[in-house]
């Protein structure tokens, strides 16, 4: 009988992994549980999967998948892995120390009868958001102006209001307390509205329709309304583009804390969080395969998922970026998302053993 290829592994680099867990997670979990985090992240990346089957199969020791799948079970609830200390170690792997643009959206999936519903913050980094902190929604639908200030206001306790430049969020993001919020904190937003929402000019002494604002506008023709306006009782600035799909006239106007002729540049970055979702789920760590209810559970695997999809995210910018450039198809997009490009790459590594581009994959975790 020809004897199994054993699993591969970083070899000795699984030591500095684990040196560079324990820096950081040290003072919150044993060695034991340090141990188990980098087993886990490094056969996420391996077999691509949150299958807890899949992932106790592809542990790199000789314990049983058994007793690796009990091992995972006993650490999801019991062990404390703090969303701050994983927040803080994204934030330190980001190249940029200044005022960062953040995005707030929610993605939900159905499992069974059960409805995962998140809120969710990131960070935006080239062209994706990076996962910072987020909330699980124990409801269908959209999240509430309590949800969304407490994730905001964990920010600003972590990483200081200094650190935010602006938010940016979709049209379910509005109210007149979640503004009241914003505007009382100082922080800029450019988050998009509903074309008949109703907006009360200051200057006018009317009530009108959002998109009455930008109905003279030329298609593709930008306005930044430079005067002040108040929506759902909140000061606020307006900007707008008028564009046609399928047919029909369509408005993209956007609320603004000041600097509304920023706002479009800006939002035009709010779609990098989309990439992140495609990469948490079909097109990366397909983390909808799980089969975890418990939103404690969960959340603790979001965490971890959210560390691979960081780490993979910048070996395949850097391959990309530095050694080869993912080629660009017909139609002008890439024939592969970064992250997916750098998971690719690392889980041949991790199952081969052969590291063909001699790269450091440990150096994307290090915050030195």
């Amino acid at each position: 009988m020809i004897p199994l290829k054993k699993n591969t592994s970083l070899s000795n680099e699984d030591t500095q992994l684990l040196t560079l867990f324990k820096a950081h997670f040290g003072d919150f979990l044993n060695l034991a549980r340090i141990r188990l985090v980098c087993h886990f992240i490094t056969i996420l990346c391996k077999i691509k999967s949150v299958n807890y089957s899949k992932l106790s199969a592809g542990f790199d020791t000789n314990v049983k998948a058994a007793s690796n799948y009990r091992r995972i079970q006993r650490f999801m609830p019991g062990a404390r892995l703090p969303m701050e200390l994983v927040a803080k170690l994204i934030v330190a792997l980001l190249p940029e120390k200044g005022p960062l643009i953040l995005v707030m959206d929610r993605t939900n999936w159905k499992l069974g009868e059960s409805n995962i519903n998140i809120l969710m913050l990131g960070v935006c980094y080239k062209n994706v958001a990076f996962p910072l902190m987020f909330r699980m929604l124990d409801k269908r639908g959209n999240s509430n102006t309590g949800e969304r200030i407490a994730l905001v206001k964990d920010f600003i306790a972590w990483f200081g209001r200094e650190r935010i430049d602006c938010l940016l969020a979709d049209r379910e993001f509005v109210g007149e307390d979640w503004l009241g919020f914003l505007n009382q904190e100082n922080i800029r937003y450019h988050i998009r509205i509903r074309n008949n929402f109703k907006v009360f000019s200051l200057r006018q002494q009317t009530q009108v329709k959002a998109w009455h604002l930008f109905n003279n506008l030329k298609v593709g023709e930008l306005r930044h309304y430079q005067r002040i306006v108040k929506m759902h009782g909140q000061l606020c600035y307006l900007s707008g583009t008028k564009t046609i799909k399928d047919g029909r006239i369509e408005y993209l106007i956007l609320v603004s804390f000041n600097r509304p002729d920023q706002a479009l540049e800006y939002y035009g970055k709010r779609w990098q969080v989309e990439t992140l979702f495609r990469g948490l789920k079909s097109s990366g760590f397909n983390i909808e395969d799980t089969h975890v209810i418990a939103l404690e559970r969960l959340e603790k695997l979001m965490l971890l998922v959210m560390i691979a999809f960081v780490w993979c995210y910048k070996i395949g910018d850097f391959i990309d970026t530095q050694i080869r450039p993912i080629k660009i198809k017909k139609h002008g997009r890439r024939a592969v998302s970064v992250c997916k490009y750098g998971l690719d790459y690392l889980s041949r590594v991790l199952l081969t053993g052969y590291n063909e581009l001699n790269i450091n994959l440990l150096q994307f975790l290090s915050c030195t």
